[in-house]
């Protein structure tokens, strides 16, 4: 697992230790950023069920100014840590452990909007419409902001949730990556 492209471009991240979490690969991440960006002009990111945070910190190389992470795994949290300091990414980050639908909560008492979501859950806890209302409740999305969920093949997403409208959808093996825009 190494960061895609920018300033960090070639570094090794770790991935988080057992099989509690299942990493993006690298072909998927790259897709990705290829979708929506791929280089980015300043804003905030923020990546839940962070994992080792390797999306968020490919966001960051690619030119978002923070990101926030939140995973409730411990050895996700240390993982996360161990490759913000190898990128030297420290000082661009908050990392929080805990679960996505209090810190979707505590987020959004900070009166702060993304310009970059991204949700990764485990694919056997997918509470993507849950977390869609409080996006939206929250105005967690900034205005020209994007969301990207990354789900199992076979997981259907609603064509709009609140203010959010489906823009894109890709398929690559069993992974499914779904862009979502404000309308």
């Amino acid at each position: 697992m190494r960061v895609i492209a920018g300033e960090a471009r070639g570094l090794q991240l770790k991935a988080v230790p057992g099989k509690t979490t299942r990493p993006t690969t690298d072909k998927v991440k790259e897709a990705m950023f290829n979708i929506i960006g791929p280089y980015f002009d300043g804003g905030k990111a923020l990546d839940l069920y962070a994992g080792s945070g390797a999306l968020g910190i490919e966001a960051l190389s690619r030119g978002m100014e923070s990101c926030i992470f939140v995973d409730q795994n411990k050895q996700a949290i240390a993982t996360i840590h161990a490759n913000l300091s190898r990128t030297g990414y420290t000082d661009k980050a908050e990392v929080y452990r805990n679960d996505s639908l209090r810190a979707l909560k505590a987020v959004g008492k900070r009166d702060v909007a993304f310009e970059l979501i991204l949700l990764d859950p485990p694919y056997a806890k997918q509470q993507i419409a849950t977390i869609f209302g409080l996006i939206d409740d929250y105005h967690l999305l900034a205005p020209a902001g994007v969301t990207v969920c990354e789900t199992a093949l076979h997981i259907q997403l609603p064509d709009t949730a609140g203010p959010l409208i489906k823009e894109r959808e890709e398929c690559y093996g069993d992974t499914k990556l779904t862009v979502y825009k404000k309308g």
